[in-house]
């Protein structure tokens, strides 16, 4: 989704789009509207006859623009949901869009009155009214028209995780099924204390809420709605505790509040959720730079593809000409944020028969914990070396972060045979994005060989992000790359 903030930059961009339109639409009116043409009216040629053929440079007209802005961008985040689409009809898209048009030319008007003066053409100005209408509308209708398709989809449905005894679990999966559609959440499965049954058979029980840590990065978990008992809630804290660390929004629904609605109502209801909860949110949770971080790797990710095209052939080739019988890509299924797997590429380094190898190996590996690591590995091709000396084998991974599986900056992924022999801290450096370069990356990752020191590294990044550290991080990783310091 777009943040709100966005849309102001939205909503200038088709203010502009509407300004040039106008601009370049009135010579061609003023034609049409000439006597003896088709869109010629008396009624209307008299009132604009006075300054019909007077249409000044663009730049004397700018002024204009920037009143017409300042007018929508107080009237329309005035109207509620400004920016969520997906809660908007058609008709509330299109009233506030008229609406902000109107007010700024409007505003125009006084002004023009107030100076006693106006040099611009009246038919500019009705022109840039009605295009800037419907230009707001018709963008907001368009990205309203693709969020509602993502949205049928499942692609914005959350993964929800309740907690809590059997008889407010039951009545928490009735309230799901009777008031939320499950393109907006999906019930993935429930913990129950200890000694509690689990609640009904339509959702599955993972375990009890001892089992909450491990869940949070195996499962794609978004949310966990914990029920507050009456008595008997020590269990709780642990639960604080995991989401805390995970970075799991927690929203804490006391078990004496599930009831069907009476006279007293929740005055300040969270999100569509609707339930009168303590949420609890990790930082950054509903940041706008993050949205920002994400445009930003769509852009260099495209940008960098685009560019190195040529040396992608020159790589593809070199591989099939020293090794024609192994593949180009390979392919690297892992685990990313949130416990969610994908499968990303890197260009080959490695000979056919190297996974089944590596127990062979295991004695030699210079990284202690679940990460294998050697120097001179024997099963690597005559290419790989350097391929891996220069990087230049993992820059597949560019089509890994446009699809959004990955980030140009953040922890490395994990193979899923890896993710099984972390400790519980260690999973949090998947908490967020993975991504191609990190800290570890800057700071000599051919000199690391404890992988607990890596992951230090990793939930350093987490802790201390920035979008000045992520440009820090890549202007770094570029040298190191130059300079030929990987492995």
């Amino acid at each position: 989704m777009i943040p709100r903030r966005f849309f102001w930059l939205l909503d200038a961009a088709a203010l502009w789009l509407a300004f040039l339109g106008a601009y370049s639409l009135v010579p061609i009116l003023q034609t049409w509207m000439q006597p003896g043409k088709f869109l010629y009216f008396s009624g209307l040629f008299t009132l604009l006859a006075p300054v019909l053929g007077q249409i000044p440079p663009l730049s004397d007209l700018f002024w204009i623009y920037l009143i017409v802005l300042a007018a929508a961008l107080l009237v329309l985040p005035a109207f509620p949901n400004y920016g969520r689409l997906l809660y908007h009809s058609r008709m509330r898209i299109i009233l506030p869009s008229v609406l902000a048009a109107l007010s700024g030319i409007s505003l125009v008007t006084l002004v023009t009155f107030a100076l006693k003066s106006f040099d611009a053409s009246r038919l500019f100005v009705i022109s840039f009214m009605a295009l800037s209408a419907l230009i707001l509308s018709a963008y907001q209708l368009l990205l309203r028209r693709y969020f509602l398709l993502r949205q049928r989809s499942g692609v914005y449905a959350k993964n929800v995780l309740l907690l809590g005894g059997r008889s407010a679990l039951d009545w928490m999966i009735r309230y799901f099924e009777a008031a939320l559609s499950p393109t907006e959440y999906r019930l993935l499965g429930q913990l129950s204390p200890p000694g509690e049954e689990a609640a009904g058979v339509k959702v599955p029980r993972l375990g009890d809420v001892a089992d909450l840590g491990g869940l949070l990065i195996h499962h794609p978990i978004h949310e966990v709605i914990a029920i507050q008992p009456l008595r008997d809630g020590g269990w709780m804290e642990g639960v604080i505790q995991a989401c805390d660390y995970m970075g799991v929004l927690l929203r804490i629904v006391p078990e004496v509040l599930l009831r069907d609605p009476q006279t007293l109502k929740t005055l300040y209801p969270f999100a569509e959720l609707n339930l009168p909860a303590i949420v609890l949110a990790p930082p950054r949770w509903d940041s706008d730079m993050l949205f920002v971080k994400r445009v930003f790797d769509l852009i260099v990710s495209s940008l960098l593809l685009i560019l190195f095209s040529p040396l992608f052939l020159l790589i593809a080739l070199a591989i099939k000409l020293t090794t024609p019988h192994l593949p180009v890509f390979y392919p690297w299924r892992v685990v990313g944020r949130n416990g969610v797997e994908f499968t990303g590429y890197k260009f080959t380094t490695m000979q056919a028969d190297a996974d089944e190898r590596k127990a062979e190996l295991e004695a030699h590996n210079e990284m202690t914990g679940p990460v294998f690591k050697m120097k001179n590995d024997p099963r690597m091709t005559p290419l790989g070396g350097f391929l891996r000396k220069y990087s230049l084998n993992e820059l597949p991974q560019l089509w890994s972060v446009l699809k959004g599986d990955m980030s140009l900056v953040g922890p490395r992924p994990a193979f899923r045979h890896e993710l099984e022999r972390y400790e519980f801290w260690h999973k949090r450096k998947l908490s967020i994005r993975p991504g191609i370069t990190c800290l570890w990356q800057i700071r000599g990752r051919n000199k690391i060989t404890n992988f607990d020191d890596w992951v230090r590294m990793d939930l350093e990044y987490i802790d201390h992000w920035s979008l000045w550290l992520d440009f820090r991080i890549l202007v770094r990783t570029a040298w190191v790359v130059i300079a030929g310091t990987g492995s």
